[in-house]
């Protein structure tokens, strides 16, 4: 029997246990085992986000929790700056326009992260952006954005800086006090190793401050609502309680491991892919690499939703393929959560065994041996 491995960023692969810990029976929400399982939850969501702040939940995808931290800290009156840098970045631009909320998009070339000097030129030039929104780990490009750097910019200027972390807390560093973030979001389905149905988002006192003063005009995603329930461990709305139990798992899980531990595992599995690319002459497709995700550049002459279909059939491996303009042409491999080295080396030999079955010349086992080789030099 074949054994099914989820390579995606997102829905990523979710351990057995977590799994069980879901499938008891369902309680109500409205109790106080609720309550404390709430509160339980968001104390280690602070671990994770490596903050003081406050951590809401939200039940829905990412996007949700990032909506509420963009709606909330962009009342009328202020004016976000939105890098677009690959196909999550462009949504939240998409937000700021649904909500009618003044924006500049810069967008930058797929591939690459926005460092300080972008977001300082873009500064300069319009004096009234007090709010900046990035994609620390941008999914679609596999591309890393340098958000220490660009939070003391934006301290330094007085701006309220938004994070788009999905696929990066619980991945790679993330420091939110220490680097001066406001907003941070993720969501269950990535590093937090859940299904998906849950948004989290950490906010600074700061960013209370703006949110607090502001004018709010949504409901459901109402992060003021959050806020004053989350006080009681409660939720302004049905919550996904069976996720909840899911979520205060895993977030034990990944604070006994440490957050030190997870970065160092994930930096260690993105390097050996992209060194067994190297050595069977397949290109990475990101100027600026993330650990979480690596996209690979399709070789000429192999059809790509055929190599992502063979190898899922042959060898039981679901890798992602490109999006937006980049579909077709680069497939994708997650390094988040559930996933070790021997996952990765298996990822890694069915995709050189499906090339070569495609008519992809180079020599069979070299992607696997460099791979071998950059895990035999993290044990010394």
């Amino acid at each position: 029997m074949k054994k099914f491995r989820l390579f995606t960023p997102g829905p990523t692969m979710v351990p057995e246990d977590i799994l069980l810990e879901m499938a008891h029976p369902i309680t109500h929400h409205r109790t106080p085992e609720y309550r404390e399982m709430a509160k339980e939850v968001t104390g280690l969501l602070q671990y994770l986000f490596q903050t003081k702040g406050t951590c809401i939940c939200v039940t829905g995808s990412g996007t949700s929790a990032a909506e509420a931290a963009i709606v909330g800290c962009c009342s009328p009156g202020h004016k976000a700056l939105v890098i677009r840098n690959g196909k999550f970045a462009e949504r939240w631009a998409k937000v700021c326009k649904a909500w009618d909320i003044d924006h500049t998009a810069l967008d930058l070339e797929w591939g690459t992260g926005a460092k300080v000097a972008d977001v300082a030129a873009a500064m300069d030039a319009d004096s009234k952006l007090d709010t900046v929104i990035v994609v620390h780990s941008e999914t679609s490009t596999t591309a890393l954005t340098d958000v220490q750097g660009i939070a003391g910019l934006c301290r330094e200027r007085g701006a309220i800086m938004i994070v788009d972390g999905i696929t990066a807390v619980g991945a790679i560093p993330v420091k939110m006090d220490e680097w001066g973030v406001d907003a941070y979001i993720t969501g269950s389905q990535k590093a937090l190793m859940l299904p998906p149905g849950l948004g989290f988002v950490a906010i600074s006192d700061r960013a209370w401050d703006r949110i607090e003063g502001g004018k709010m005009h949504s409901l459901y995603t109402d992060i003021k609502a959050y806020r004053k329930s989350a006080d009681t461990g409660d939720a302004p709305y049905t919550p996904a309680n069976t996720l909840m139990a899911g979520a205060r798992m895993a977030l034990r899980k990944i604070k006994e491991q440490g957050l030190e531990n997870i970065w160092a595992e994930t930096s260690m599995l993105a390097k050996a892919t992209r060194e067994a690319a190297k050595a069977i002459g397949v290109k990475v497709y990101a100027k600026d690499t993330v650990d979480s995700v690596t996209a690979l550049v399709v070789p000429d002459g192999i059809d790509e939703p055929k190599l992502r279909k063979t190898i899922k059939a042959s060898y039981g491996f679901h890798i992602a393929g490109g999006q937006g303009d980049l579909k077709g042409k680069i497939v994708r491999f997650s390094h988040m959560g559930y996933v070790d080295a021997f996952d990765t080396l298996g990822v890694i030999s069915a995709l050189e065994l499906t090339l070569g079955q495609l008519g992809y010349k180079f020599e069979t086992g070299a992607g696997v041996a460099a791979a071998q080789k950059v895990f035999a030099e993290s044990l010394k």
